[in-house]
């Protein structure tokens, strides 16, 4: 009997210890199979820096004062005297075009006016002479008439031959192109033997930029930035032909014709830059950023953070928390911005409402948020393979302040 009871207790000690075992590596698996919160998301702490607003945008780089220089007449190119960058003077000449033809018709009508001249010669002594008959009656007074008209037809002839030689003199002078202004030749577009014609639009044969040292910016404004800009702002840009180097400029105009395109209005800024060591030229792209506002001391998250939807609230186990949609369809109204903060081993959505913005921080005016807060700022990749970076290369940490 004893050995009996010895027995059972023996198997239920052993029975005892089995379960406990097993509750223990069950306990033990659960915790392995559920990761900490650093390695499910990406982890920012809120803190206090500076936040500056900007506007930014693209544009291109262009003399202040271009001048565009083209021809009056039609012709063929026979001299050049000027090329590109070459620097001229005003009145210097640049181009000239075959001119035989342009001085034969001036010879054709020289020849017309000496024609209307003995014209209007006879037609004169023809009106003295009916006037000596008119006044013996031997004509009558239509005949006298007569002569008068004829000769008054031949002064008008002769006025047209002499506009006629003006007009061709004019053109033969327009044969030679001269610069209408000093400064830099930026461009040519005619070559050596090229027929140049000039019909209702007169065709551009050269630009000439007036004073390279100063330059402007044109570039476009959204709308919805553009009454954060006004005329003298500072303005800062980059080109890619001096990376690392910023310029400065300020703005001159903002003009109030609206350039919409695809249902997108912008507005044109002109930005004046000073250019004295001429190494920013005609074409380039600018790249500018106006700073519109600014903030000292305040406290920020990253901007990432209002994005960030947890895939569960931190507990194992547990389902996604669900979140309005924010068009309102599902009858409530839009949630507000929020960030998610770690509390003990869970995720805590707390409402917050933002200020500035500089693109990659945002500005926390109301909420419980405070500096040293651990923020989820993104869902790190929890199936990558052994030695893949988590979160798929986005684990760049918060700027220091």
């Amino acid at each position: 009997m004893n050995k009996r009871l010895l027995s059972l207790a023996l198997r239920l000690l052993i029975l005892a210890a089995l379960c406990a075992g097993g509750w223990f590596a069950w306990g033990h698996w659960q915790k392995a199979r559920v990761k900490p919160l650093e390695d499910r998301y990406q982890i920012e702490e809120a803190s206090r820096g500076d936040i500056v607003q900007t506007v930014t945008a693209n544009g291109t780089l262009n003399p202040v004062v271009l001048v565009n220089v083209g021809t009056q007449v039609s012709g063929t190119v026979q001299k050049l005297h000027a090329d590109f960058n070459d620097k001229v003077e005003k009145g210097q000449i640049l181009l000239e075009l075959d001119p035989t033809l342009f001085r034969a018709a001036v010879e054709q009508s020289r020849g017309n006016v000496g024609q209307a001249q003995a014209a209007l010669k006879l037609a004169q002594a023809n009106e003295k002479r009916m006037r000596e008959l008119l006044a013996r009656e031997y004509v009558t007074r239509q005949d006298h008439d007569q002569a008068v008209q004829a000769r008054e037809a031949a002064e008008s002839q002769l006025r047209t031959a002499n506009g006629q030689v003006t007009r061709d003199t004019a053109n033969v002078n327009n044969s030679v192109i001269r610069s209408p202004v000093s400064g830099v030749i930026v461009s040519r577009q005619v070559d050596l033997g090229q027929t140049v014609a000039a019909s209702f639009q007169t065709p551009t044969l050269f630009q000439i930029a007036q004073d390279l040292s100063r330059m402007q910016i044109n570039t476009n404004v959204a709308e919805a930035d553009i009454g954060k800009v006004r005329v003298d702002q500072a303005v800062g840009f980059t080109v890619d032909a001096f990376p690392g180097r910023k310029f400065e400029g300020r703005i001159r105009q903002i003009r109030l014709n609206p350039i919409i395109q695809q249902n997108v209005v912008t507005y044109n800024v002109v930005v004046a830059v000073d250019n004295p060591e001429l190494i920013l030229l005609p074409g380039m792209t600018a790249y500018i950023s106006v700073q519109v506002d600014q903030r000292s001391g305040v406290l920020v998250v990253p901007t990432a953070a209002l994005r960030f939807r947890p895939r569960d609230n931190g507990a194992p186990g547990a389902a996604a928390p669900k979140t309005p949609k924010a068009d309102g369809r599902d009858g409530r109204k839009p949630a507000g911005p929020r960030v998610h903060v770690i509390r003990g081993d869970t995720l805590v959505p707390i409402p917050i409402k933002v200020g500035l913005s500089d693109g990659k921080f945002i500005e926390v005016t109301e909420g419980e948020l405070k500096p040293g807060d651990r923020i989820a700022v993104q869902n790190r990749v929890t199936d990558a393979p052994p030695g893949a970076a988590p979160g798929g290369g986005g684990g760049q940490r918060m700027r220091a302040f």
